[in-house]
């Protein structure tokens, strides 16, 4: 027999990974479950030097910064962390357990913690000629490496919170950045926008749109441009373009699983503890909805020690729980 956990965790991202963490502060026994070769998520994947923003106590804290922490914080509990693995199946057994199962292992559960985030997903592609001939090269949709830019003309496109983070973050590394949105007001936080209004090597293009680019002999691009609700054009020629204009993501391993989880819009309802219709499985993070959630790292963290107080309730209903960071005793 497979050992049967308190906790299965299946999503690794700074969400998962605090929710594991209060597992182990509950002395849970849990495993975490991540797809990617490493724990982080998204923020590891994607977005290594990105700054995140609504994270309390660390203001700008850079997206591997913040991994780092949690791995820390994560090492002070005993948690098994598997990393690597897709979760393929998950089934409730008839006496009310779950057996979880992935390509090379199988293993049992009280109960499931489900903290995918978006599951899969993929940028929304620049929808002029001959821009999916340059991807990788002159055109980007993530920034990994800020140095890859260095010294360099670039064009940020969009106008929400990626678009206004990539530009704040580029522009002391690089010879000019441009952020060009179709609107004259940002979607993404007002603050942000400020900053980079206030800086020094950034230009801000409202309200324009792309309407066709050109890779040039030297292998720069030129940008033509038409602003919105007028006859006005322009035209600008930059070295790299990063286009944020969002995602489009699926949680269609979900669709997998052996579980009838009520959804809405690709997202599993929950209640006010994180519970879904089925007994025993929670969600967290961006995976779940209800009414007023915001799409926040910081609303996840909150999340995390509602469903797992919940869980390790309904798991030893007589068992005292420290309820207060000051009585949790780690050392």
């Amino acid at each position: 027999m497979s050992e049967m956990y308190d906790v299965t965790i299946i999503g690794g991202g700074p969400v998962g990974m605090f929710a594991a963490f209060y597992c182990g502060l509950h002395k849970l026994s849990a495993q975490l479950i991540e797809s990617l070769p490493e724990l982080g998520g998204q923020l590891t994947a994607l977005y290594p030097e990105k700054q995140i923003w609504d994270v309390a106590g660390l203001p700008g804290v850079t997206a591997t910064k913040l991994v780092d922490h949690l791995k820390e914080q994560l090492a002070l509990v005993d948690v098994d962390q598997f990393t690597g693995e897709k979760v393929t199946d998950v089934t409730r057994n008839d006496d009310g357990t779950f057996t979880i199962q992935s390509a090379d292992r199988t293993s049992q559960s009280k109960s499931v913690l489900i903290a995918l985030g978006n599951g899969s997903f993929h940028p929304r592609k620049l929808a002029l000629p001959g821009a999916d001939k340059i991807e990788g090269k002159q055109l980007h949709y993530f920034v990994q490496h800020k140095a890859d830019f260095a010294g360099q003309r670039v064009a940020v496109l969009g106008g929400g919170n990626s678009a206004l983070d990539n530009a704040k973050m580029l522009t002391p590394v690089a010879k000019r950045v441009t952020l060009i949105h179709r609107r004259d007001q940002f979607r993404g936080h007002e603050l942000v926008a400020d900053h980079l209004r206030a800086m020094a090597g950034v230009d801000l293009m409202t309200p324009f749109l792309p309407r066709e680019l050109t890779v040039n002999d030297d292998q720069s691009l030129t940008l033509h441009l038409k602003k919105m609700r007028s006859d006005e054009e322009t035209t600008l020629t930059v070295d790299k373009l990063v286009v944020n204009y969002g995602f489009t993501a699926n949680n269609d391993a979900l669709d997998q699983w052996s579980l009838d989880l009520a959804s809405e819009r690709q997202q599993i309802k929950v209640n006010q503890q994180m519970a879904t219709n089925i007994p025993g499985v929670y969600a967290i993070g961006d995976a779940a909805t209800y009414p007023g959630r915001t799409a926040l790292i910081a609303t996840g963290f909150g999340e995390a020690p509602v469903a797992v107080t919940a869980i390790a309730k309904q798991l030893y209903p007589d068992k005292s729980l420290a309820m207060h960071s000051s009585s949790m005793k780690l050392k």
